[in-house]
């Protein structure tokens, strides 16, 4: 999904999420993460560094 600059208008709905890899949390999207948003996998650091022990 493309967000365009007229495209967010506060409605948080509207904005893709997906599923952390390792809690199944549902993350929304951010702008810092409009640059690699396919590359995100884990919702914090703790579930980054746990990765190997979940798989």
């Amino acid at each position: 999904m493309t967000l365009s600059k007229s495209g967010f208008r506060g409605n948080k709905a509207a904005l893709p999420s997906k599923p952390c890899a390792v809690c199944g949390l549902m993350m929304s999207w951010r702008r810092h993460w409009a640059k690699n948003w396919e590359e995100v996998k884990y919702c914090s650091d703790a579930c980054r560094r746990s990765k190997a022990a979940h798989g």
